[in-house]
């Protein structure tokens, strides 16, 4: 192999490497992109407009054989579980019966959230706001279930984290899904300011 081609491949290795390494860090357009999915899976809205964004794929490139040897020796030299992307999509069984629990339950506190008797807290929680817009004979009712939510969605976020073998990116998690839930959130309803003031949307 001539020097020019040496040079090229060693530089494709380190910038492989470099690429891997980023991977490590926690990918917030992508935890976004899904987070914003499952949030308006569980608040029941519409998909219909989702299906046409997913319909962008890139063409496979056909890499010069020193690149392709590089990401081979790469490969050999760093071991697969480092390499892998993190996939914020996961579908676990944990995670598809806490969706499910938590998408039953929002249809018993969407009206307290539309009344303000219920708001989205600033850490990616519910919280009640306005007990008095609760009547007192499901007043009882609605706390536990303000607080099988909390419990649900504190699993939830842990268990995204785990599932992509990074236990570390829990409250990256909870930062976007606090933005995500005010930002899917109905008009009206009522969510905590990074201050901790309550606003209405």
């Amino acid at each position: 192999m001539n020097p020019l081609k040496t040079s090229v491949l060693f530089g494709a290795v380190f910038l492989l490497s470099a690429c891997v390494t980023i991977n490590i860090y926690f990918p917030s357009a992508q935890a976004e992109e899904a987070a914003r999915e499952m949030v308006q899976d569980i608040l029941g809205k519409d998909d219909d407009a989702k299906a046409d964004e997913k319909k962008q794929s890139a063409l496979p490139r056909q890499l010069p054989f020193y690149v392709r040897m590089g990401e081979e020796v790469l490969g050999f030299l760093i071991p697969p579980a480092h390499a892998a992307a993190p996939n914020f999509n996961v579908n676990t069984p944990k995670i598809r019966k806490i969706q499910a629990r938590m998408k039953k339950r929002n249809a018993a506190l969407k009206p307290y959230y539309a009344k303000g008797a219920i708001g989205f807290t600033r850490d990616a929680l519910v919280e009640i706001r306005n007990a008095s817009a609760i009547p007192l004979k499901v007043r009882s009712k609605i706390k536990k279930m303000v607080a099988a939510e909390n419990a649900d969605r504190n699993a939830l976020y842990r268990a995204i984290a785990e599932a992509n073998g990074h236990p570390e990116w829990l409250p990256d998690v909870r930062n976007i899904y606090a933005g995500i839930w005010i930002e899917e959130a109905g008009k009206g309803w009522w969510y905590q300011s990074a201050k901790g003031g309550w606003k209405q949307r």
